[in-house]
């Protein structure tokens, strides 16, 4: 006689076939109450708030649904002409500046929007105007175009 059990009778119809020999258990069955298992959601989204926007980042320091300032061609002028009216040309670009700076402002202000270009065009052109009116009255002061003339 032989000191080895009996092998296990064949699993009924539908179900796999087991083997005890080698440790392995049948896998777990999903139980028949509540709902079913879903998958985790994907990538960027929550359950239950809807989806998230891709690429609706604030800008830096700014606040969340704030909207980026809005720049007319006035307030780019009134920035080029604040930087000219610095550089070389003084009167002639500074005081169409400060014109352009003031009136692209009040536009964006009444749209609502910041006027930070505009704004910076107008403070140029204020700069480069003073400079100029201090360079003018420097000359005259200490006789420069005098000792040209003669």
């Amino acid at each position: 006689m032989s000191d080895q059990a009996p092998p296990p009778p064949p699993p009924p119809e539908g179900e796999p076939p087991q083997n005890p020999a080698y440790g392995q258990q049948p896998p777990a069955e999903p139980p028949a109450y509540g709902p079913p298992p879903t998958d985790p959601p994907a990538y960027g989204q929550q359950p239950g708030y809807g989806q998230q926007p891709a690429y609706g980042q604030p800008a830096y320091g700014a606040p969340y649904g704030a909207a980026a300032p809005v720049n007319t061609q006035k307030a780019t002028w009134a920035l080029v002409l604040g930087i000219l009216s610095l550089l070389c040309c003084g009167l002639f670009t500074g005081i169409p500046a400060i014109i352009m700076g003031k009136s692209a402002k009040e536009e964006l202000e009444a749209a609502g929007q910041s006027g930070s270009t505009a704004n910076i065009g107008f403070i140029l052109g204020i700069i480069g105007t003073a400079l100029s009116v201090l360079g003018l009255v420097f000359a005259l002061a200490t006789g420069s175009f005098s000792a040209s003339v003669n």
